[in-house]
């Protein structure tokens, strides 16, 4: 549902009523993960998607019903040969989806709205919802903050909603959308099942020196989600003209500017640098930092010398295995363009657990269990 937060905000603030359904949990080659959400109006309006087509006639119409009836309601989907191409999932996968209507009468409208507030405005929050469970409590939600602050309910236990808060607060600062489960009490002596989507600020992606590959870079970063930063200590190089797409151009040392700039364990490095005098100092501070990936660009030989260097400089066997060098999966790149496209695919590979080995023939499966995607190498 936060996947699509700055349209819903907009239909909150014009007081529309609409049902909102959200993939709750996935299984096998489900064509979309958990947090994606479709949402229709009152007067049939849809925006988003929870399975890019698949599923999304029968998801809507359920929509239409939940806006009637005013009753939340779990969905599952998945492969049938008697009706795959009505409701079922063609690619095999399966889909579990809560549809939950937003009218101006419900009373979690008030939670919802909060969350898809803080949403739109690229605040860190999080909304917590009973996804498994009784009826009657069904969909009910917390708006959780990143103090652990919290607003709404789950069903009228004080101690459970502290507990659920606490859990959800657990996966927003790890920047997670996922489920816990809570033990049976008094309103649900078989327990609950709660799914939280955390929306947070998008990760930083970092590239070290203004060369024509970095250009490239910058570009596919911001394509992939990324808050993109170019920094060069040459200002005739770092400037808005040669890097548009970049959100941040900084003109400094980049060892002297990572040391100052906020980094966290989603932070993507990237040294295209190329040149010893501005590598080796930027690579001691980045190999120590708890960032998600390190690469830096060379040939075998440039990173066999910088390598040397490093070691020199005190880096241990640990961190010098951290560094991806060179840079990029192996695609035959020749041009910026494509070796953007390997670096963002080594990127991604390392993300997501990904070997990097082409699909056709691998025997392996597309997608992990409980994540999805598009059909192809995501």
């Amino acid at each position: 549902m936060l996947d699509i937060a700055a349209e819903l905000d907009r239909w909150v603030e014009e007081g529309r009523d609409f049902a909102v359904a959200t993939v709750v949990a996935v299984g096998g080659s489900a064509p979309r993960g958990p947090g994606a959400a479709l949402a229709v109006d009152s007067e049939g309006t849809a925006i988003g998607s929870v399975s890019g087509g698949c599923v999304e006639a029968s998801v809507y119409d359920r929509c239409l019903q939940a806006l009637e009836d005013g009753e939340t309601v779990l969905e599952r989907f998945g492969y049938s040969d008697e009706d795959a191409f009505a409701v079922g999932l063609t690619c095999g996968g399966v889909l579990e989806v809560m549809v939950t209507p937003v009218r101006a009468d419900a009373p979690a409208r008030a939670v919802f709205a909060a969350a898809l507030s803080a949403a739109a405005r690229g605040e860190t929050a999080a909304v917590a919802r009973v996804s498994r469970g009784p009826a009657e409590l069904l969909g009910r939600g917390l708006f959780v903050r990143p103090d652990g602050s919290y607003e709404g309910g789950l069903g009228g236990d004080p101690e459970l909603d502290r507990a659920a808060a606490d859990e959800a607060g657990a996966l927003l600062a790890a920047g997670r959308t996922g489920a816990f489960t809570l033990p049976g009490h008094r309103e649900a002596p078989s327990g609950l099942t709660v799914f939280v989507e955390s929306s947070v600020p998008p990760p930083r992606m970092i590239v070290f020196g203004a060369v024509d590959f970095a250009a490239a870079l910058a570009r596919t970063g911001k394509f992939l989600g990324y808050h993109v930063t170019v920094c060069d200590a040459r200002p005739v190089f770092a400037t808005r003209v040669r890097f548009p797409e970049a959100d941040e151009i900084v003109v400094d040392w980049p060892h002297r500017y990572l040391r100052r700039t906020a980094t966290d364990g989603r932070t993507v490095l990237c040294v295209l640098t190329h040149d010893a005098k501005f590598d080796v100092p930027l690579l001691e501070e980045a190999l120590r930092l708890p960032v998600a990936f390190v690469g830096a660009m060379g040939s075998r030989r440039t990173h066999e010398d910088r390598t040397r260097k490093l070691r020199e400089a005190g880096l241990t066997d640990r961190e010098l295995a951290r560094l991806r060098s060179p840079i990029g999966l192996d695609l035959g790149a020749r041009t910026p363009e494509e070796t953007a496209l390997s670096i963002a695919a080594e990127i991604v590979a390392a993300r997501r657990g990904g070997t990097g080995v082409p699909l056709t023939g691998s025997g392996t499966p597309i997608h992990r269990d409980g994540e999805a995607g598009p059909h192809v190498a995501a």
